[in-house]
């Protein structure tokens, strides 16, 4: 596992189209991160939906999201799949978290985690109420995934300023 990293750097605005499972309904829609500004940001990076490790990384944090809400921060997961693989993915596990498509896998560039082979490496970055980068890891093989307890207890990653 790659060390984590505290860093300070700003976050490019970006929109990524994506859905969140509310109910029995998956609400698709663009989200976009300006908007999200004055409020900490998890961003957890997958390599696929309906894999043996993305799938509990994903059922973990959707499981846990009142952690990060008691935080007043939301987390959001990306990978290289489209929205309708996203709407099954979250259906078959009840995933409540938004899951983002980046399909060309830009923003996984822009983040230096897109890797040849399995498009992009699993990746947690923590964005700031502020919007700059506080906190991320990285993981050089992507079997194993940061655990809930370390993404919301980490204090730079979870300010309010």
């Amino acid at each position: 596992m790659a060390p984590a990293t505290q860093i300070v750097m700003r976050v490019t605005d970006f929109t990524l189209p994506g859905g969140v499972l509310t109910d029995d309904r998956f609400e698709r829609r663009d989200y976009t991160l300006p908007p999200q500004r004055g409020r900490p940001l998890v961003l957890a990076f997958y390599p696929g939906d309906d894999t043996s490790v993305c799938t509990k990384q994903l059922r973990s944090y959707s499981s846990g999201l009142e952690q990060f809400q008691n935080q007043d921060a939301e987390a959001w997961g990306i990978s290289p799949q489209d929205v309708d693989s996203h709407d099954r993915f979250a259906r078959k596990y009840g995933l409540r978290m938004p899951l983002l498509a980046d399909t060309d896998r830009r923003f996984a560039r822009a983040f230096g985690i897109a890797a040849p082979g399995i498009g992009v490496r699993r990746a947690v970055f923590l964005v700031g109420s502020d919007g700059t980068l506080h906190w991320k890891h990285v993981a050089l093989i992507g079997a194993t995934f940061q655990p809930l307890a370390t993404s919301t207890r980490h204090p730079a990653g979870m300010t309010t300023t």
